[in-house]
């Protein structure tokens, strides 16, 4: 049965997925699908070009830097995140991106994006991704009311995750039946109805579907946490989340906040990964000279 990756957005919490896929990669953990929204887009992506410690380097780098998230880029260009240093310096100039190996790779990757005038999440490929030179990634991961609309082939986008937080059932609708999915939330996370409704209806008054999606989004959350302790108790999925809550916002410039969760993500995916592979039917990997017993005898 076919194994797939489900990553989770969060912000900046996004730096569990990084340790866990940082850790993946060193440990010859891949899948032949992903799927991310927002963060764990952007994550996702380094993965897929194998750069193992990229993801969790670019963002521990350079989260203090004005250019990568501060609120003159906000009132400068509109966006909270300095969306051209993230997108464009960072991967060209700073932290060189591997585009030839993530263009090469076999990964089924599909990244999700929130179509304001529908409220519906739609998903594209890599070859789009790819080819729209992370416009897709960007939009996925443009926050509402913090960063700029993105417009795709005329059609207009933002945050992947408002329509789908947690893009199990559409991994399920591709044929992936079993699932590792990565959350940025401690287990027990509730999600509470999102602020600044006012301002949020007053904004995206032109997007009446986009407004109802936000306000329900926390009861779309919620029930496809349940869906997915369902899954795990039909071991249809593994689920790695951080072990601790680490209290910090979004776009909280927390150091070691962000330090420790980057190696709490390191660390369950070194304690998980024989796990993992059993769950992906996958025998022990050779270098390891004295496997748990959750690894599968090749």
């Amino acid at each position: 049965m076919k194994t797939g990756l489900v990553l989770e957005g969060g912000g900046l919490r996004g730096i569990y997925t990084a340790g866990v896929l940082d850790t993946m990669l060193e440990l010859g953990i891949q899948f032949e699908y992903v799927v991310g929204v927002s963060a764990g887009a952007c994550n996702a992506t380094s993965y897929i070009s194998k750069q193992a410690g990229r993801a969790g380097r670019v963002i521990l780098q350079n989260f203090m830097n004005p250019r990568y998230l501060g609120y003159r880029n906000l009132l400068l260009h509109g966006s909270i995140f300095g969306m051209d240093f993230v997108f464009n310096q960072i991967p060209n100039k700073f932290d060189p991106f591997d585009f030839d190996a993530f263009e090469s790779s076999t990964v089924d990757f599909e990244v999700g994006a929130t179509n304001i005038e529908t409220g519906k999440t739609e998903y594209f490929s890599k070859e789009v991704v790819s080819r729209e030179h992370f416009a897709v990634v960007r939009a996925s991961s443009s926050i509402p009311l913090v960063a700029k609309i993105v417009t795709i082939n005329g059609k207009k986008y933002l945050d992947g995750a408002i329509g789908d937080s947690i893009p199990i059932k559409h991994a399920m609708e591709k044929g992936y039946e079993k699932n590792v999915i990565i959350l940025t939330q401690p287990r027990g996370f509730i999600k509470k109805p999102a602020g600044y409704t006012g301002l949020r209806k007053l904004y995206y008054r032109r997007y009446p579907k986009f407004i109802e999606a936000m306000e329900n989004r926390h009861n779309l959350y919620n029930d496809t946490l349940r869906f997915i302790e369902q899954l795990e108790k039909e071991e249809r999925v593994l689920v790695l989340a951080p072990q601790k809550p680490i209290p910090f916002a979004s776009f909280e410039k927390n150091v070691q906040g962000m330090q420790k969760l980057y190696q709490n993500g390191i660390q369950d995916a070194h304690d998980n990964a024989d796990k993992i592979r059993n769950f992906m039917g996958v025998p022990c990997a050779e270098h390891i000279k004295q496997p748990s017993s959750d690894c599968l005898k090749g």
